[in-house]
């Protein structure tokens, strides 16, 4: 998940080849003055700060679902996201993290509802829409810089890099999720016209920790522990496969009083963990079952505006962008989302409930500082 800001990350690495001349015959000399000392470069080559909001029409959370007037199942909920990212680039390699928080409507219930207008005891309530935070880093170590040399830049390749990096959230509805994955793998950074890129990353992924308090002990049944429920609710599944891609280009081949717009998009395929409840021995076959599938999160794309730039002109590129995207999330979690009876699909009927596909367009606006 790196972005490459190559002619300030080449301008500022290249002080660091500045030497002063040798001093050993100064005596025969004609006198000079001292050579000015090069200046530190500092530890963080770039550093880029923005915030987002962002609204989502059509956002799902998977299990959370109600029936409209007419009987069909409503399984979409709007949610207003405000983000946090941070990208740097130092000499061997960049870090990027961002943080978010997703304010769901009330078709996603925080707890005690266990779905919309319904609590844990079965009583009626209007609960508020729950609140999700969800945070991920990612840091690169790339091998020209490692092993100083480029080598490992050859036609459209850039730059062979290890990555590593974490994923966490928690969220308030009565599930109380709080994900915790590590990541580690290569990227293969490769260029795409107009000063663009695309950055592909094979990785190993593993969800140690998770939570599902409906698989509580207790709150069902007591036990065993293990088998038919988990002790303390939480769940840890197997290491598995992933792929994260992403890219960005402006585009450049519109005419020069155009050129404010450019397309950006990632993909992440991850691939089965375990049970999803992590109680394989109470998995059905068919849609009965609750094993984990394939999962796809994705943004294809996402067509932004340099507003800053329109308006103030070059010198405060993307200070200010407007955007829209499309978003794509099947299996969300991992769940599939042609089974997990009384999740993904209606237990007594096989219907989908409509939530674990999250497919919406949504726009909004992004500040640098």
């Amino acid at each position: 998940m790196s972005f490459r800001f190559r002619a300030i990350a080449a301008a500022a690495l290249s002080l660091a080849t500045l030497a002063t001349g040798s001093l050993a015959h100064a005596a025969d000399l004609p006198p000079v003055k001292a050579p000015k000392k090069a200046p530190d470069l500092p530890f963080f080559l770039v550093i880029d700060d923005r915030v987002s909001f962002s609204y989502m029409p059509k956002g799902t959370d998977p299990g959370m679902w109600s029936v409209n007037p007419n009987g069909t199942i409503n399984g979409t909920t709007p949610k207003q996201v405000y983000s946090f990212t941070h990208f740097d680039l130092w000499a061997y390699g960049t870090n990027f993290f961002t943080i978010s928080m997703f304010k769901s409507g009330h078709n996603d219930p925080a707890s005690p509802c266990v779905a919309p207008g319904v609590t844990i005891t079965g009583g009626a309530a209007d609960c508020a829409g729950a609140t999700e935070i969800y945070g991920l880093f990612r840091s690169t170590f790339g091998w020209n810089e490692l092993f100083n040399t480029k080598a490992f830049t050859a036609g459209p390749l850039h730059n062979i890099s290890f990555e590593v990096g974490m994923d966490g959230n928690t969220e308030n509805n009565f599930l109380a999720p709080a994900k915790r994955d590590v990541v580690a793998g290569l990227q293969f950074a490769f260029d795409l016209p107009y000063k663009g890129y695309i950055n592909v990353a094979p990785l190993m992924y593993w969800e140690f920790s998770n939570h599902n308090a409906f698989t509580q002990c207790g709150l069902f049944v007591a036990g065993p522990a293990g088998v038919v429920c988990n002790s303390d609710g939480n769940v840890s599944y197997n290491p598995t496969w992933a792929v994260e891609i992403n890219y960005y280009m402006d585009l450049g081949f519109l005419p020069p009083n155009m050129q404010y717009w450019s397309i950006s998009g990632r993909a992440g395929w991850y691939g089965p963990k375990g049970d999803s409840n992590g109680l394989p021995a109470l998995s059905g076959v068919g849609r009965f079952s609750t094993a984990s599938k394939t999962e796809l999160n994705s943004e294809p794309i996402r067509l932004t505006f340099d507003a800053s730039k329109a308006v103030w002109g070059d010198k405060y590129s993307h200070f200010v962008d407007l955007w829209v995207a499309y978003r794509y999330w099947q299996n969300k979690f991992g769940l599939d989302h042609n089974a997990m009876p009384g999740v993904c699909t209606v237990a007594a009927t096989g219907q989908s409930t409509k939530t674990c596909t999250e497919s919406t367009v949504y726009g909004g606006v992004t500040l640098k500082f």
